[in-house]
């Protein structure tokens, strides 16, 4: 999906979850591409302050985009 349809995708999930998944997961939208992805991710988790919507467009080269979630790192 383009980044758009990303966005609005986030944010109808953010509205369905549970409050405590919210705790738990981190929504976000990353590249769909696996490699691009997975850089993403591990940026992102040395410092999720410094992300918003708009980082995974840094790390994107082919403007597809997914949503997904994973644990937060306790």
């Amino acid at each position: 999906m383009n980044y758009q349809e990303a966005l609005k995708h986030k944010k109808e999930s953010l509205e369905k979850a549970d409050e405590s998944l919210l705790k738990l997961y981190h929504i976000v939208i990353t590249p769909a591409n696996t490699d691009e992805s997975y850089k993403f991710i591990e940026d992102f988790t040395k410092n999720p302050e410094a992300f918003d919507d708009e980082s995974c467009k840094k790390y994107c080269t082919d403007d597809e985009f997914e949503v997904v979630s994973f644990k937060k790192e306790e």
